[in-house]
């Protein structure tokens, strides 16, 4: 990291440290963030801080997006870092102007997400398989229980075996800022998720030690399913299905994209997801047309 790029940096995680009184990650997070925009600044060629205009911003901006495939909330996060150091550095005379100023939250860069058509799904569902061992069970019972329920990769990892209720088809599903929901379960999910916890779960749960932390699904040495987990074993079942590089996230949008082209209601899908603002849901109505073209071809006289 060139000298010219250093000190202010340095001198800006010492301002957060001591001055803010920041906690040791968020200082960490903005330390990353910073260190990634200065590489990506001496890449352009940009000799100090006073020499940054907006473009070069906004191309390390396009850079995360589009060659680090990070998401629309982290480009987000870089960008208020940058923001709040560029600002820094006005107040401290560094500089006479933000070049941050004019930048556009990527609020609008939101993609539309990944979505497996019933038939893949179906694949994907058909994947867990006796001849892998005997977690093919588990397995069978998480992918099912994602689907049928829009669950995300820590959700699932986290359900207890008491927030499944078989006789009602509910799961009481604790989301993001241990919200609450409480979302039904298919009779195909309910049937492998029974006989998981009939058949292989108590031989995974045989330790006296508590280790299975009471979690409904557990690894094969009894302890609850970490998200980087259920990553792998989502992976691996698409990989033995021909699919390729599925990840855990695309059953929850594929859940919920399926339901509003049978013809669910928004709200009713929010609910469903937990989210709390609708404007997140509302990005399903954007990713199948299969209703619109319906309706285009038996109504319109030249379809």
């Amino acid at each position: 990291m060139a000298c010219l790029f250093a000190k202010p940096l340095d001198e800006f995680l010492t301002y957060l440290r001591v001055e803010a009184a920041l906690a040791v990650a968020t200082r960490d997070a903005y330390r990353r963030d910073l260190e990634d925009l200065v590489t990506d600044l001496h890449q352009q060629r940009v000799p100090c801080l006073s020499a940054v205009a907006p473009e070069h911003l906004a191309g390390h901006l396009r850079r995360l997006y589009k060659v680090r495939d990070l998401q629309p909330v982290s480009i987000a996060r870089h960008l208020a870092t940058i923001r709040v150091f560029f600002r820094f550095l006005v107040a401290n005379g560094v500089i006479g102007d933000s070049p941050a100023r004019l930048l556009e939250s990527p609020v609008r860069w939101r993609r539309l997400p990944g979505v497996l058509s019933p038939v893949r799904m179906r694949k994907l569902l058909a994947a867990p398989s006796p001849e892998y061992g005997r977690l093919w069970l588990r397995d069978k019972a998480l992918l099912e229980l994602m689907y049928a329920s829009g669950l995300r990769a820590a959700e699932v990892g986290r359900l207890a075996v008491n927030e499944y209720n078989a006789t009602l088809g509910v799961l009481m599903v604790t989301g993001k800022g241990d919200r609450q929901r409480m979302v039904p379960v298919g009779k195909p999910a309910r049937e492998w998720t029974d006989r998981y916890l009939e058949t292989l779960r108590p031989k995974l749960a045989q330790w006296d030690d508590d280790r299975d932390a009471g979690r409904l699904l557990l690894s094969n040495t009894g302890r609850p399913l970490e998200r980087v987990a259920v990553w792998q074993i989502v992976r691996r079942n698409a990989l033995r299905a021909g699919l390729g590089d599925i990840h855990p996230h695309m059953l929850r949008h594929s859940f919920a994209t399926h339901l509003l082209a049978g013809g669910a209601d928004l709200r009713t899908v929010q609910e469903l997801l937990g989210h709390t603002d609708i404007s997140t849901t509302q990005i399903y109505t954007h990713v199948d047309r299969s209703q619109l073209r319906e309706v285009i071809r038996k109504h319109h006289p030249r379809p």
